[in-house]
């Protein structure tokens, strides 16, 4: 009975260290694939949906937007062209060109990619002893051609000032606060704030956007896509049915045969 159940245990054991296994070595999706194969070379950049209390908040936001963008590598259309030409042909706000017809921003300003963003909080707020300052945003970047999500983010990015807090003392801290809120009313530093956030955004090397053709870094970061992907091994292979083939056609045929045979091999 004892060794019964010593030899349960064991089979147990075995299979849960199976499992175990075949659990952490399962493959992670690369959330990357799809924008790779998809690399777009220009992207057209929306004005942004607001949804914070800021009314300034989407052209602010704007502004900031292109450079990034560009410096990953990106052909990027001039927002205030793109915004100016929208409005005239009846579309007056960021809602209504977000909603306009892929196929039809494709078709007018040619680009590959469109980038839709979410202004969800934007603009300073002050506290008793303290100030911040917010910039929340989602961004979809979406494939002209088939339609399909290319790549999209969350950002939450907050820049505090805090005035003092315990050393400088409590009647310290209150002057502090309402003069650093007399000088943001006059000197708002979002617009500052909001390049930074799009820095983040953008550019960040885990979640931001990946090096567009025009960076000098794009053939070396799609290589090593590539060779994690196993693409080389597979282009081996590829190499070596395309020999036999050849050399098949070479003992059945005559010379201008092979030719006319291997150019669809090509």
């Amino acid at each position: 009975m004892k060794h019964g159940f010593a030899s349960r245990a064991a089979t147990l054991a075995i299979i849960g260290s199976s499992l175990l296994s075949a659990c952490t070595t399962l493959p992670t999706e690369d959330p990357y694939r799809l924008y790779r194969e998809l690399m777009p070379e220009s992207i057209l950049v929306l004005p942004p949906v607001n949804e914070s209390l800021d009314v300034n908040a989407p052209y602010s936001w704007l502004t900031t937007a292109t450079l990034p963008i560009a410096e990953q590598g990106y052909y990027v259309f001039p927002v205030a062209i793109v915004d100016a030409f929208m409005k005239e042909n009846g579309l007056p706000n960021p809602e209504d060109m977000h909603a306009a017809p892929l196929d039809k921003l494709g078709e007018v300003f040619g680009a590959d990619a469109v980038l839709y963003v979410t202004l969800t909080e934007f603009g300073q707020k002050f506290e008793l002893l303290s100030s911040t300052t917010r910039v929340n945003a989602r961004a979809v970047l979406v494939d002209v051609d088939t339609g399909q999500e290319i790549w999209n983010r969350t950002l939450n990015h907050a820049d505090g000032n805090n005035n003092g807090g315990a050393q400088a003392g409590l009647l310290g801290s209150l002057i502090n606060a309402a003069i650093t809120q007399v000088g943001g009313t006059l000197t708002d530093r979002t617009h500052d704030v909001a390049a930074i956030a799009n820095t983040q955004l953008f550019r960040s090397s885990r979640e931001g956007l990946l090096k567009g053709p025009r960076h000098p870094g794009f053939a070396e970061q799609m290589e090593a896509a590539a060779e994690a992907a196993g693409t080389p091994e597979e282009a081996g292979t590829a190499g070596t049915a395309d020999t036999t083939d050849t050399t098949d056609t070479t003992d059945t045929t005559d010379t201008t045969d092979t030719a006319d045979t291997a150019e669809p091999a090509l």
